[in-house]
C-alpha cells in the first residue's frame, strides 16, 4: 500500500460516525435550554423529532437496497469513484453507532490486557537449561557436515534454520550456516547474514552443536547429487520423526561426510521428539536468531513513531530491538505522555491468498472473473486438481472456515471487542486485494491505520527495497512488540511465530486475538437479523475462549506455543 493511498485512508470516516459525533455534542450542549421550555413546546419538539425520524427511515428504505445474507453492497467511493465492497452494511452501521457511544462514555476495551493471569507463571528459560553436552564440556565426534538451502520467505526459512540445528544435534553433525534459496515468488536475494547476526548465532549455540560458516575446500567441489548426498523434500517425510533421519540420512552422512538438504520445508515433526532437541529448537528460535542492526534500528524507528515514546516497555522490546530502544522519550509537546497503545493486525488478504481460497468476497462478477484469471496464470496445478475433483461451493467454503478474513470482517471483530475508533492499527503484510475499495469499511470505523510505508521516509525504506524478507522482519518486530496482536489466519507462519514470541517473552502482558474463521462465519451468517449486543457477546466469547492459558499439546508447534517444560519454566 503506497504512501499516498494510505494517507487517503486516514480521511475516511463513515457518515454515520460523523453524524453521531455531531449529534452527541449538540444534545449535550443544548439540554439545559430544553429543560426551561414550556411543556407544550417540548411536546411539539418531540413530535417533530419523531416525524423527522420517520422521514429518515422512509428515505433510507428507498435509497438503501435490502440485502440478503450472502449479498454485498457496491457503493461509490466519493473521493476516488471506485466501487467500495461492503458485505455487512447493517452490522457496519451498528458498529459505527457503538463506537460513537464508547467514545462518549470513554470506555476502554478489556482486551488491551490478557485476561488470564496464570500466563505470568511461565517464564523464558530455554537458554538456561544446560544440555548434556554443555555439562560434559565437549561435543561428540563429528559425523559430517549438514548444509541446508531453505526455501520460502522469512518465516519459513526461520523454522528451517531451527529444525536444521536440531537435526545437526541429533546426528552429531556440524551445521554450515544455512543458505536461503532465491524464490520467484519472494524475489529476495538475502542470505542468512543479511537478516540475522551470524556471530551471535554461532556463539549462542557453541556448547550445543558445531557451526561453521562454510564447507571445507575438499567438500565444496563435490557434486552432491552425483554422490547421493542431495536430499530434497521428496526424500524426507513432512514433519518427519527422528528415526527417519537416523535410518535414511545418517548412513549417507557417514559415508560421504556431507548431506545437502534442498528446500527443507517443515521436515521435522514436533512429537515424538527428545526433550533435548525440543529445547534446542526453542533456544534457536527465541534466543540465537537476532536480527541484524540494520533491521533492529529501522524497526525501532517504526515503533517509536507509533508509540510517540522512545523507551523499552518489556522483554519483547529488549529481545527484538537490542540497544536501539533507549530509556529516553522523544522530545515534543507530548514528552510527558504515556506510550500510545496500538494493535498490530496481520491481514492475510493478498490476491494470492484470496484467489487460492476459491471463496467469494462480495465483489460480484467482476471479482469472480478477476480471481479466476489470476488462478489460471498462477495456480495451474490447483486448476488441474479442481477439474478432477467435486466442486465445493463458495458458501460451503465459508461455512467451514476456509475463507480469509476481509478487512471489513476484521474491523467488525475489533468493534465488537470494544476497541474505540481512536485506536491506532499497524497493518502488516503485503498489498491488500482490492486496495482502497476493500480497506474503506475498515478505515471508516478505524481511520488511524498505518503501515511501514506511512511511518518511514523513502530514504529510510530505500535500503530494504527489493528485499522482501528484510521488510517482513520489520513487520515481525512491529507485530511482536505491539500492545495487542490480531491474527486473521491461524495458518500463517508470521502469525504463528509472532504469537509464539509474545507467549514466550510477553509475561502475560501481550494479548493475541485469534478469531476462529469457522465460528465467525457462523456468527456473520446471521448478519441481517442479529442485534449488536448479541454480536458483541458472541465475538467476545469466541476471542476469550482462544485466550485461555494452555500448555503445548501433542504435535503442536513450539514456534506457535512454547508454553511447555522444554522451552519455559513454571514458577509456581
Amino acid at each position: 500500500m503506497g504512501k499516498q493511498e494510505s494517507k487517503q485512508f486516514h480521511g475516511f470516516r463513515s457518515n454515520s460516525m460523523k453524524l453521531g459525533s455531531f449529534k452527541g455534542g449538540y444534545v449535550g450542549k443544548q439540554r439545559h435550554v430544553w429543560i426551561r421550555k414550556p411543556f407544550s413546546s417540548l411536546v411539539y419538539t418531540v413530535a417533530l423529532i419523531g416525524l423527522l425520524s420517520m422521514l429518515d427511515s422512509l428515505i433510507g428504505s428507498i435509497f438503501e437496497p435490502s440485502v440478503n445474507q450472502s449479498a454485498s453492497i457496491m457503493a461509490k467511493n466519493e473521493s476516488g469513484g471506485k466501487n467500495v465492497v461492503q458485505m455487512y452494511d447493517q452490522l457496519a452501521s451498528m458498529a459505527s453507532s457503538a463506537l460513537v457511544e464508547r467514545e462518549l462514555k470513554q470506555d476502554e476495551s478489556k482486551f488491551w490486557k490478557e485476561s488470564y493471569h496464570q500466563a505470568s507463571a511461565w517464564s523464558p528459560c530455554a537458554d538456561k537449561k544446560e544440555s548434556i553436552r554443555a555439562r560434559t564440556g565437549k561435543l561428540q565426534s563429528n559425523t559430517g557436515y549438514i548444509l541446508v538451502s531453505a526455501n520460502g520467505g522469512l518465516n519459513q526459512q526461520r523454522v528451517a534454520v531451527c529444525n536444521a540445528v536440531a537435526v545437526a544435534s541429533l546426528l552429531n553433525a556440524t551445521l554450515v550456516i544455512p543458505r536461503f534459496l532465491f524464490s520467484n515468488v519472494w524475489k529476495d536475494p538475502s542470505q542468512f547474514g543479511d537478516i540475522y547476526q551470524e556471530g551471535y548465532f554461532m556463539k549462542s549455540l557453541k556448547n550445543e552443536i558445531n557451526i561453521v560458516k562454510d564447507l571445507p575446500p575438499h567438500l565444496k567441489s563435490l557434486d552432491f547429487k552425483e554422490i547421493g548426498s542431495l536430499i530434497t523434500d521428496a526424500d524426507i517425510s513432512k514433519e518427519a520423526k527422528p528415526t527417519e533421519y537416523i535410518e535414511k540420512v545418517l548412513p549417507i552422512l557417514s559415508k560421504n561426510g556431507v548431506v545437502h538438504f534442498l528446500g527443507y520445508g517443515n521436515r521435522l515433526g514436533f512429537d515424538p521428539l527428545p526433550f533435548e532437541l525440543q529445547r534446542l529448537r526453542c533456544k534457536c528460535n527465541y534466543h540465537a536468531l537476532k536480527f541484524v542492526p540494520k533491521i533492529q534500528e529501522t524497526a525501532s524507528l517504526l515503533i517509536r513513531r507509533i508509540r510517540k515514546y522512545d523507551g523499552p516497555r518489556n522483554k519483547l522490546d529488549k529481545q527484538l530491538l537490542g540497544n536501539f530502544i533507549t530509556g529516553f522519550r522523544l522530545n515534543g509537546p507530548d514528552v510527558n505522555r504515556e506510550p500510545l497503545k496500538y494493535i498490530a493486525l496481520h491481514l492475510r488478504f493478498e490476491v494470492d491468498m484470496v484467489a487460492y481460497s476459491l471463496c467469494e468476497f462480495g465483489g460480484g462478477q467482476v471479482e469472480k472473473t478477476e480471481l479466476q484469471a489470476y488462478r489460471d496464470v498462477h495456480f495451474p496445478l490447483l486448476m488441474q486438481r479442481l477439474k478432477l475433483s467435486k466442486a465445493v461451493s463458495a458458501e460451503e467454503l465459508r461455512r467451514t472456515g476456509k475463507c480469509p478474513l476481509t478487512p471489513e470482517e476484521a474491523a467488525l471483530v475489533l468493534a465488537a471487542l470494544g476497541f474505540t475508533s481512536e485506536t491506532y492499527i499497524y497493518l502488516a503484510g503485503s498489498q491488500i486485494y482490492g486496495g482502497k475499495s476493500r480497506m474503506q469499511p475498515l478505515t471508516n470505523l478505524y481511520p488511524h491505520v498505518v503501515t511501514k510505508e506511512d511511518l518511514l521516509s523513502p530514504s529510510e525504506l530505500a535500503p530494504f527495497k527489493n528485499f522482501s524478507s528484510q521488510l517482513a522482519a520489520l513487520d515481525f518486530i512491529t507485530c511482536a512488540t505491539s500492545d495487542v496482536f490480531g491474527i486473521t489466519d491461524s495458518g500463517s507462519q508470521l502469525s504463528s511465530l509472532v504469537s509464539g514470541f509474545r507467549t514466550y517473552y510477553g509475561g502475560a502482558h501481550a494479548p493475541t486475538l485469534r478469531p476462529s474463521k469457522k465460528r465467525l462465519a457462523e456468527i456473520l451468517s446471521k448478519s441481517q437479523t442479529i442485534n449488536w449486543k448479541e454480536f458483541e457477546a458472541r465475538v467476545t466469547k469466541m476471542i476469550s475462549g482462544a485466550q485461555s492459558v494452555r500448555l503445548r499439546g501433542w504435535g503442536q508447534s513450539i514456534y506457535r506455543q512454547p508454553r511447555c517444560p522444554e522451552c519455559m519454566c513454571r514458577s509456581h
